[in-house]
């Protein structure tokens, strides 16, 4: 683990040493571009850049980069250089104002900073990725190993091996069958694995994927002679609560080897609920996620971030409306514009607005688009794919039947449908429908064949409404954003 600790400590040195490299480029762009800065009196171009550069250095040990952790997204990271870049900007506008406030410096700062943001946000997409090669190249890895005879560790094994970010390489597990052996259905799939759907069943691995250490009985007999085991850098044990010396024995081994211990309840007394703690004194109770958009405050903030990005979406949407207009006409006599009641806030209709994308048909309101559906025309098609079909719903936005991302929003007939076939269906409709939502960004957008299908939906759209926050919006937005680049396969 020490090893890998001074490849992280390396990694974040050399994208902090990065930034301040990013910084003083931009600082030294501005100095031989501007004409302004070219009258500055003799010393005091050096005044502030040896300013701004303490100011970065303090933000840095502020909010210093995160991209070496294993386990961190891309809306954390977005996040530390949104606050990174404020508080530069800020420390640096107050320390030149009161030490030297001879220079016109709050539009230059105010440039500077834009620049700064602006470059540093793809600086680390680009370090992160970067750090994903790295690790794919078998660099900077963390080794685990598993112990148990619980599904749950499959879930655990294929999060580690999967996600090449994380540089995990798993060195075996103990338990007393093979992992090719375990299947494991989720509540609620009425006991066939075979009647799952991909996020309802956890299958096995193929022996040859991972090799077996020994059986629970060898590894809990040489705890008191932990040299014959195999320990990596992290343990991840899965056994029942009720085995408390087990788990008292084990994780006083790590604390021992400084190994990290993980502790995953086994299946069967997951409760399948989002809880929180909170502290009673020196006890620790649990209590239901609370939706963060009940506050008053929160609800506000996501109106204003509605209001002012439908804005800016809706002037592209002006631009391109000629063509589409145009094109629409050609392809497909009738109306530019479709229009469907769907179910909205607390179970309300409301219409929801795209640009058509079939031709008119009365099945409309009740038939999902299919693959290969009839109805669509070839520019329809492609606009579906894009999500271009999307974009009168800012219109809907600023009116305030919806937000820019939530769950989408279903037709009245599927509503009625599912909330008789789906346990906590209507949920979903205690926040506004989205144009788009954390289901479409993460693998459940299109058409739904199966039952599995939307109830995997249904399960992301309440995960997003208990853990919204206005930084997981932006990282659906940018993920949504990059569909016009790379179609989903599921989009059509």
């Amino acid at each position: 683990m020490r090893n890998n600790n001074q490849s992280n400590s390396i990694i974040r040195w050399l994208v902090v040493a990065g930034d301040f490299v990013l910084l003083n480029v931009i600082m030294l762009a501005f100095a031989h571009w501007h004409w302004r800065m070219n009258s500055w009196p003799e010393g005091r171009l050096e005044i502030f850049v040896l300013v701004n550069n303490l100011a970065l250095m303090l933000g840095e040990v502020r909010y210093s980069t995160i991209i070496h952790q294993r386990i961190v997204n891309a809306g954390e990271i977005l996040r530390r250089v949104v606050k990174l870049t404020v508080l530069q900007s800020v420390l640096a506008y107050v320390v030149l104002k009161v030490f030297a406030y001879d220079l016109p410096v709050g539009w230059l700062q105010w440039g500077i900073g834009s620049s700064f943001v602006a470059l540093l946000v793809p600086k680390r997409l680009l370090e992160r990725w970067v750090v994903k090669l790295y690790r794919e190249a078998g660099r900077n890895t963390r080794t685990a190993v598993l112990v148990g005879s619980d599904p749950e560790l499959v879930r655990i094994y294929r999060k580690l091996k999967d996600d090449a970010t994380l540089g995990y390489r798993v060195l075996g597990y103990y338990a007393d069958s093979e992992l090719g052996q375990w299947t494991h259905t989720l509540q609620g799939d009425g006991g066939r694995p075979e009647d799952a759907g991909p996020d309802r069943a956890v299958t096995g691995i193929a022996p040859s994927e991972i090799k077996r250490l020994g059986t629970m009985a060898e590894f809990l007999s040489y705890l008191s002679e932990p040299e014959r085991l195999t320990l990596g850098d992290e343990l991840y044990l899965c056994v029942s609560r009720r085995d408390r010396d087990i788990i008292r024995r084990v994780s006083s081994l790590c604390d021992h080897r400084l190994i990290r211990f993980y502790y995953v309840p086994v299946s069967v007394e997951s409760i399948g609920l989002n809880l929180k703690s909170e502290l009673i004194d020196e006890m620790e109770v649990y209590t239901t996620y609370e939706n963060p958009l009940q506050n008053p405050l929160n609800r506000l903030v996501k109106r204003v971030f509605d209001i002012v990005l439908s804005v800016a979406f809706l002037i592209p949407t002006a631009i391109l409306f000629p063509i589409v207009w145009l094109v629409i006409k050609v392809q497909s006599p009738g109306p530019i514009f479709f229009r469907q009641e769907r179910t909205g806030l607390d179970g309300k209709s409301f219409n929801c607005l795209k640009f058509r994308s079939m031709h008119v048909n009365a099945d409309a309101d009740r038939v999902q688009a299919t693959k290969d559906d009839p109805r669509k025309y070839p520019f329809g098609n492609f606009m579906r794919k894009s999500n271009i079909d999307e974009l009168p719903q800012f219109l809907n936005v600023l009116k305030g039947d919806m937000s820019i991302v939530g769950p989408r929003p279903h037709m009245l007939a599927h509503s009625v449908m599912y909330s008789k076939l789906i346990d906590k269906y209507m949920v979903r409709h205690f926040v506004k429908p989205g144009v788009t939502g954390w289901a479409q960004v993460t693998g459940y957008r299109g058409e739904t064949k199966e039952l599995w299908q939307m109830e995997g939906r249904v399960k992301r759209d309440i995960w997003y409404m208990e853990h919204w926050s206005i930084w997981l919006d932006i990282r659906i937005i940018w993920m949504t954003f990059k569909t016009f680049f790379v179609h989903d396969k599921n989009a059509y």
